[in-house]
Order: C-alpha cells, then sequence, then structure tokens
C-alpha cells in the first residue's frame, strides 16, 4: 500500500459520513467537507478533518457558481484526487464540479443514471432489466396511450426526489390529468409508472473496477412509500442466504450496476417482487450508502461498514493500489424506526440480547437487532413495532414538495 497523502472533498447536505471521512484520514489522506450552514454544530469529525467550509442554503439554494470558484480556489494550493458526495442530493454537486474541474471520477451523464428516475427507467429498460411500465410527461398522445393500456393504479414520482419523497398514487387516466394540470410547468420532472403491488427489497453494496464485491440483500417489512404516505413503523431485515429472493436480487443487482456503469463506491438499489406474476422488477438505485441506519444493520449483520469500506476503495484508487473486501459474516440484522413522542425516548425496556444499536437521533425511537436466526431477527422486530406503535410512536404529516431537484 502506497502512503502518500491525498486530498478528498466531502460533499453533504446532510449529516451523515463520520465513519467515511474518519476512516479517509486514517488512511493518511487530508480531508475537507462542505456542508450547510445549518450544520455548523453537527456533530461532524473535526479532529479528522482538514476544514469545514459551510453555505448558505439548504441543497437547491446552493449557489453553484460559487460552490465552483470556492473549490478551484482551494485547488490552488491543493492536488484534488476526488470528490466524493455523501448524500443522493449531492451527486449533481459531485458530478458537477468533476466535469468543471476535470476531477476522475462519476460525471454528469453517468450521474443521471443514479438520480434521474426517468433516465434509470430507460437506461434499465434498454438493457434489459425488467422495470415496471412508465412514461415520461413530455407528450400528451404518449401520456393517454400509457393510461389507455397500462391497468391503474399508477404512481407519479418526481424524477430526482430521494426515497418516497413527493410520489403521487392515482388511480384512474381522469385523476391522471387531474394531478398533470396541477403540476402545471413542473410535469416534466416527473414519470408516471404502472403500480406494483409486492414485496420491496433493497441491494447495498459496494462496488470495485466496474464489478460488484459484496451485496447485502434485504427486505423492507414496512416499504418507504407506505410510512411515507401512512405512517407507521419502518422495518428491515436482511433475507436469508442462498434463497431465492437474495439470488434473483444478487444477480438483478449485477445487471443494474453494468448497465447504468457504475465504477466505484458504495450503492444502494431497491427491487420489487410483484405479487401478481412473482418477479423482480427494478425500481431506483443511488451512488451512495443507504439511509435510515441501513448501514449500521449490514454492519450487525456482515461486519462490513459499508462507509468505512467505501473509503479504503477511493484510497485505493488514489493511491494504485489493490482494494481488498474484509471477511464477510453472514448473520441477520433488522432495524425498526419510527418517529418518536419523546425528544429522548426511554428503550431500556428493549432489553434482548439480540440488541445491537440504538438510534441516537432526538423524536426517533428504532434499534437495531441481530442473531445467528433469521426467524428470531424477524420475531423480534414485529414484537418490537407493536410495542413502539403503542408506545412511542408519533405520525407527522409528510411536506408538501415546494422545489423539485
Amino acid at each position: 500500500m502506497k502512503t502518500t497523502s491525498k486530498t478528498f472533498i466531502c460533499l453533504s447536505n446532510y449529516f451523515k459520513g463520520k465513519d467515511f471521512m474518519i476512516q479517509l484520514n486514517k488512511l493518511g489522506n487530508k480531508v475537507y467537507l462542505i456542508t450547510t450552514e445549518s450544520l455548523r454544530d453537527a456533530g461532524w469529525p473535526h479532529e479528522h478533518l482538514e476544514e469545514i467550509f459551510y453555505m448558505p442554503g439548504l441543497d437547491l439554494e446552493w449557489n453553484m457558481d460559487h460552490l465552483l470558484l470556492g473549490v478551484a480556489g482551494l485547488m490552488k494550493s491543493n492536488k484534488i484526487a476526488s470528490i466524493i458526495a455523501l448524500d443522493d442530493y449531492d451527486v449533481e454537486k459531485g458530478t458537477f464540479l468533476r466535469e468543471n474541474l476535470r476531477i476522475p471520477g462519476m460525471g454528469q451523464t453517468t450521474g443521471r443514471y443514479f438520480r434521474d428516475k426517468l433516465a434509470m427507467r430507460i437506461k434499465a429498460q434498454d438493457e434489459g432489466v425488467l422495470v415496471p411500465a412508465f412514461s415520461g410527461l413530455f407528450n400528451d398522445e404518449e401520456i393517454n396511450h400509457f393510461a389507455d393500456t397500462v391497468a391503474a393504479p399508477w404512481v407519479l414520482k418526481p424524477r430526482s426526489e430521494a426515497s418516497a419523497n413527493g410520489i403521487i398514487k392515482v388511480h384512474d387516466k381522469d385523476d391522471l390529468w387531474k394531478h398533470i394540470h396541477e403540476l402545471g410547468d413542473q410535469r416534466v420532472k416527473y414519470l408516471v409508472e404502472q403500480f406494483k403491488p409486492g414485496d420491496v427489497y433493497h441491494a447495498d453494496g459496494l462496488n470495485v473496477n466496474g464489478k460488484v464485491l459484496s451485496c447485502t440483500v434485504s427486505q423492507y417489512l414496512a416499504t418507504p412509500m407506505e410510512i411515507s404516505q401512512g405512517g407507521g413503523i419502518f422495518r428491515s431485515a436482511n433475507v436469508p442466504y442462498g434463497s431465492a429472493d437474495e439470488k434473483a436480487i444478487q444477480k438483478a443487482n449485477k445487471e443494474v450496476m453494468k448497465a447504468f456503469g457504475m465504477k466505484n463506491g458504495a450503492s444502494h438499489t431497491e427491487f420489487i417482487k410483484n405479487r401478481e406474476d412473482g418477479k423482480m422488477y427494478f425500481l431506483e438505485t443511488s451512488s451512495r450508502v443507504g439511509g435510515a441506519h441501513l448501514a449500521e444493520m449490514v454492519e450487525a449483520a456482515t461486519g462490513i461498514n459499508l462507509w468505512a469500506e467505501w473509503a479504503k476503495i477511493e484510497d485505493a484508487i488514489a493511491k494504485s493500489y489493490e482494494y481488498k473486501l474484509p471477511k464477510i459474516r453472514k448473520e441477520y440484522a433488522g432495524i425498526v424506526l419510527t418517529l418518536s413522542k419523546f425528544e429522548h425516548p426511554d428503550l431500556s425496556s428493549f432489553d434482548d440480547k439480540e440488541v445491537c444499536f440504538r438510534v441516537p437521533l432526538k423524536y426517533h425511537a428504532g434499534l437495531i437487532v441481530k442473531s445467528k436466526d433469521h426467524g428470531r431477527v424477524r420475531a423480534l422486530l414485529d414484537s418490537y413495532a407493536e410495542k413502539l406503535s403503542s408506545d412511542f410512536s408519533s405520525v407527522a404529516a409528510p411536506e408538501k414538495l415546494k422545489k423539485l431537484h
């Protein structure tokens, strides 16, 4: 391993990626962070960061010209090895900076496949990956053809929002056009897709030189869309190793990564197993570590810290040595999480020996459990969900999107 220090810039609009930045620094590198002014007092790992730069405003309010000039100014005295986007909403910023400053890494065209849900579907379909029927909202004739030939219900999805933000479920053609008219000029930032009921899975992986090195397959026991639209208890757990579903998603994930041109780094990809035909359909992907503490869940099951290993991958690329994936432990873990009516909920009554992590966020109640027994994990999640629902859970109405990416 080469020990020459490299310089990295991390971008994040959210408080995340501590393990990534700490590991990158421990490997002998200089790490700069660019984040939003509102996170000035967040618990960033200052001792592992060269400096933090704060942008005024949140996400879409960032002035991209100012961001570019700021990074260009930093480059006068630093040779930048890589720019890392730690969150979904930072991917475009990262590709914009790399393209303008000619820094290696994912460019704007490839970046679209990991941010723009319409670009994802078109590319997946072109490459033979199974996707639900969909249409852009550019042409009235094409929309009418979709509504007349694809069975309802459908969902209107923002093309570049994260998770289930802004999704609208519609049940007939009149309802579809009503919502499209309400969107006005913003319709170009949406797509319509057939809603396929079924079980939703996520594949959390690490990729090097265009190959999937690790991939943990898990099932949402309550999907992000269900939570965002109806409230409730978020749950997920990794599926039995070697099961038919795990094999199918491992295969589909490799197909998606290859089709979209993923070279290096972490990925979080979602699929749905349709209840009618039993097939796995691609839903969406992202070039990041999964949110909602899924990284901690994956680590509990496998021993693999996705953030830290992603940092090692970036270090290996910058210093031209071969990355080695640690041995993967094949156990089981699951997460249960809800908004809490208490700022600091007392979860001491959840005292089973399988509890290995307690979510530290204010007004959240959540735990991760792990076991060698998949059935034990699922039983604990069911039991804990019921208890959290009755004693801790609070429901907040989803915020209406005011600006779209």
